[in-house]
């Protein structure tokens, strides 16, 4: 078994369509970090599923749902670390504005 430790999000701008931003290919992945910056100068809104690889994104599988940043507010999302995703599952996202808020993630993938 070997692990391996990587971003599996680089920081990127979240869109305002629900967004698959990283898939554990044939890795069982282990969620260490997941971070979102609003950078605007109003309140912004993102969501956070994790889904299985034999489903999609939807109420069934949303972790956060709508949380809210204000204006230059970071959020660590301690509901998503530690969370593990299964060969094939994703993380996807939604945000309120595709001009808003950055996100980024860390973790470990095991083969």
């Amino acid at each position: 078994m070997a692990v391996q430790v990587k971003v599996l999000i680089p920081a990127k701008i979240a869109e305002s369509s629900q967004t698959t931003q990283y898939t554990a290919t044939n890795v069982t992945t282990i969620i260490d970090k997941f971070t979102a910056t609003n950078y605007d100068t109003s309140a912004r809104t993102i969501s956070v599923n994790l889904v299985t690889s034999l489903d999609t994104a939807g109420n069934n599988n949303l972790i956060v749902k709508t949380k809210t940043l204000l204006p230059s507010e970071t959020y660590t999302f301690p509901e998503i670390v530690g969370q593990v995703l299964a060969p094939g599952g994703y993380i996807s996202t939604i945000a309120s504005a595709a001009t808003a808020i950055n996100i980024r993630s860390s973790g470990r993938e095991i083969s």
